[in-house]
């Protein structure tokens, strides 16, 4: 009944918070047996580990298909148990635990957004999403749905209203998106924006989905540009722990970072992911954690 009341009536944005400081790492998605406690974490930044992913969609049944807002666990959680997760919330005061929505494929098939009504999907969200974060001891939630059979004016009232119920009812105490260029996909993520941008506290805008060729000027217009498209927000920098796509550290990436320090625009810095910089013995993370910490 409460869920039910809250999707009635919290439909005005709320207000999110600034942080210049503000460092996120994806993990869980590729199973390599990466573990909280291998991340090296900088005390000097609010340091975000994103679980990827949980998702409305299932592969036990023919065929895969969408279930409407009823998520289900798929990351690594032999490695990411919430005994894990309490553990390294307890050892380190300065880190918070998010789940992230959606994501690309399960199993190599599309993850679709596909309500069936826009109040059976935010009721089964908001349902099965507070069973698994307060099993899990989780923070926050992102939002990284890549693939659609909804229009985005559907897309943007169920998730800025799942967003306002999850934080009313005290369930999460921040949610971030991670939009990147493609067409659909920002008219999506800025739909939502327009409507429910207020409610939104970090843009993990993925600007690693650009060409391995961008430049550092290219990179600065383009965090122009997506500063235009969600205007006000928190829009983070972002880049791979293999450095297999867009800007690379090597080609310029932290100096672009600079640049946006230097002139007060660095919101933050993410990594996509753990489990990829794992091998690498986490070089970017602990660059990028230094700058923002200095």
């Amino acid at each position: 009944m409460i869920l039910l009341i809250s999707l009635l009536v919290f439909l005005s944005p709320l207000a999110g918070a600034d942080n210049s400081k503000y460092f996120a790492e994806y993990i869980g998605s590729e199973f390599t047996d990466v573990k909280f406690s291998d991340v090296p974490i900088n005390s000097g930044v609010d340091f975000h580990f994103i679980l990827s992913f949980a998702a409305d969609f299932s592969t036990t049944i023919s065929p895969p298909s969408s279930t409407d807002g009823n998520f289900i666990v798929y990351w690594d959680t032999d490695d990411l148990s919430a005994d894990h997760i309490n553990a390294i919330k307890q050892a380190n005061p300065n880190v918070k635990v998010a789940l992230s929505l959606g994501g690309d494929t399960v199993s190599g098939n599309p993850v679709l957004f596909k309500p069936t009504t826009v109040f059976s999907w935010v009721l089964n969200a908001a349902s099965s999403l507070t069973r698994i974060i307060q099993e899990n001891h989780l923070d926050g939630i992102d939002i990284d749905y890549e693939h659609f059979q909804a229009d985005p004016a559907t897309f943007a009232v169920c998730i800025g209203a799942l967003i306002k119920i999850l934080k009313k009812n005290n369930v999460i105490s921040f949610a971030s998106i991670a939009p990147y260029g493609r067409s659909d996909v920002q008219q999506h993520y800025q739909a939502l924006w327009a409507n429910y941008g207020d409610v939104i506290d970090y843009v993990n805008f993925q600007f690693y989905a650009y060409s391995s060729d961008t430049t550092v000027d290219q990179l600065l217009n383009y965090f122009e540009e997506q500063s235009s498209n969600y205007a006000g927000g928190k829009v983070l920098m972002s880049l791979t722990g293999d450095a297999t796509r867009g800007l690379t550290p090597a080609n310029g990436f932290f100096d672009v970072c600079r640049k946006l320090k230097e002139e007060e625009k660095l919101a933050g810095i993410f990594v996509w992911d753990a489990d990829s910089s794992k091998s690498g013995g986490f070089q970017y993370e602990i660059t990028a954690q230094n700058l923002l910490a200095s």
